[in-house]
């Protein structure tokens, strides 16, 4: 976890509609973050669930992103921060969260663009904001944005939601 993404997170958990539960894929938090990578305490007094693909740290539930073991709208916000880099079938995963989200539901999703290789599983992808608008192309309402420079942004932000939503943020998400 990325300090730049906790603040985006911290941003998003202020200024967009949150629904319950929450459910965070790509929860696990790798030794030297442990308790930084916790995005829980943005979201006090709702129910939160950490997934991933491994037991560890962060984690409640093993979920695949592919074939998200839930009911159709049973979930009202999910996060994927810095994980569909690792994800082998991004659209497919957007679907299935589309799929499982309620009406209304938010979908915030980071990725890394400039960045090294790194990996668990294994390291697929480097977004740019026009990938993740073709991503998010299924929701009613979308914004994305990034970091860094304009030509090569080292992160790609964006934010779904399953219904109409006006966003009113600048390419850094809300002020």
């Amino acid at each position: 976890m990325r300090k730049i993404i906790k603040d985006f997170v911290k941003k998003c958990s202020k200024n967009l509609p949150i629904i319950e539960p929450i459910y965070e894929f790509g929860s696990f938090q790798v030794p030297k973050q442990i308790g930084f990578a916790d995005l829980r305490p943005y979201f006090k007094g709702k129910k939160y669930v950490g997934c991933d693909m491994r037991e560890g740290n962060g984690v409640d539930e093993i979920l695949d992103l592919h074939k998200i073991d839930l009911p159709d709208s049973s979930v009202g916000t999910v996060l994927c921060l810095d994980t569909y880099e690792h994800v082998e079938f991004p659209r497919k995963a957007t679907k299935e969260v589309y799929r499982i989200l309620k009406p209304n539901g938010v979908f915030i999703l980071s990725s890394v663009m400039n960045f090294p290789i790194h990996s668990y599983p294994d390291d697929y992808w480097r977004f740019t904001p026009a990938g993740f608008k073709s991503l998010l192309g299924i929701f009613n309402s979308s914004w994305v944005g990034f970091l860094g420079d304009k030509i090569f942004p080292h992160t790609i932000l964006g934010v779904g939601i399953k219904g109409k939503y006006n966003f009113n943020w600048n390419r850094k998400g809300p002020r």
